[in-house]
């Protein structure tokens, strides 16, 4: 590999910068905080790429940036490059990785405001615990409603924002065209024998979509009191498996709790270089619940952090 060696290597991965295979060159991974970038800071990395890179951009899988082909004696100039605008490079090791959200501050679907909620966790957790150790990589997923744009089920921990709808009956006018009914994506909200609206509660997934508005009459409440499904412990690629949904709806300032809770059950159960997904199955997804909504691992907050990650026997 001549002058270049694999703790080389090692070193710069650890600070956003990925190896260009059969070169001596890396890959330098930018950090949008939540999937969004100014016209400002676009230039800003586009520049970068021409001043050290090869003069191209390309796009991660979640939504990070990456500059191809920055020489190893180019990286440090273009960490100083990008800082001289408040941009940074990482995203990598057995950490909190980035948080990726879907378009739903803006999407017509969205329930909630993504990016700012993706913000949120970036500035608490990607960078409030960048120098927490963890067993394995961590992901973080915003989604604005079940469309599921963005994946929460395949992140470690996803947040989706949900409406469930509020009937009133008495509002009900047993419109010959409801469109209530028509709007549904679920095909779920129908007229009863009696012509008024019906909604199964079993089958509805609390998109939304019928409490934006689209009775004329209020049959169906037009409200924004959002709700949010948690999952936990999604993974892709080698060993998928869907995430596991926490039995019910949380309140928005629920969410950094339980976020915080997830990551010290996974810091103080999991085995070195196992997903989170996997110390569930192991453990049992109600051990898991069961002290996500309970108390104890932030009273024992410091203990966990201190603490060595385990080992297998």
């Amino acid at each position: 590999m001549g002058k270049i060696t694999q703790n080389d290597i090692t070193r710069v991965k650890a600070l956003g910068f990925l190896w260009n295979r059969g070169t001596e060159n890396f890959s330098g991974r930018v950090l949008p905080g939540n999937g969004v970038i100014s016209a400002e800071h676009m230039k800003k990395v586009a520049e970068c790429a021409e001043k050290f890179g090869v003069g191209k951009v390309s796009m991660t899988s979640r939504l990070a940036l990456e500059i191809p082909g920055i020489p190893y004696e180019n990286i440090e100039p273009a960490r100083a490059f990008m800082a001289e605008a408040g941009l940074e490079f990482g995203g990598t090791g057995a950490k909190i990785r980035p948080v990726t959200s879907c378009k739903g501050t803006t999407c017509v679907f969205g329930n909630c405001d993504t990016q700012k909620m993706a913000q949120e966790i970036h500035d608490n957790y990607y960078k409030g615990w960048f120098d927490v150790k963890l067993p394995h990589k961590f992901k973080i997923a915003v989604g604005g409603c079940p469309n599921s744009c963005m994946k929460p089920s395949l992140n470690d921990f996803g947040v989706e924002g949900r409406r469930t709808p509020k009937i009133h009956l008495d509002k009900c006018r047993r419109c010959k065209t409801c469109l209530v009914e028509t709007h549904c994506p679920m095909k779920v909200a129908k007229k009863g024998d009696d012509g008024k609206i019906e909604i199964d509660p079993t089958k509805c997934n609390s998109c939304g979509v019928c409490s934006s508005g689209k009775c004329p009459f209020g049959a169906v409440e037009k409200q924004n009191e959002v709700k949010y499904q948690i999952y936990v412990g999604g993974t892709w690629g080698k060993k998928p498996r869907m995430a596991t949904s926490l039995s019910r709806f949380v309140e928005e300032e629920e969410i950094f709790p339980l976020l915080e809770k997830t990551m010290l059950w996974f810091k103080e159960n999991a085995y070195q270089k196992e997903r989170l997904g996997a110390a569930i199955d192991r453990i049992g997804a109600d051990k898991l619940e069961e002290a996500l909504f309970g108390n104890d691992l932030l009273k024992r907050k410091e203990e966990i952090l201190a603490a060595p990650i385990k080992e297998r026997a």
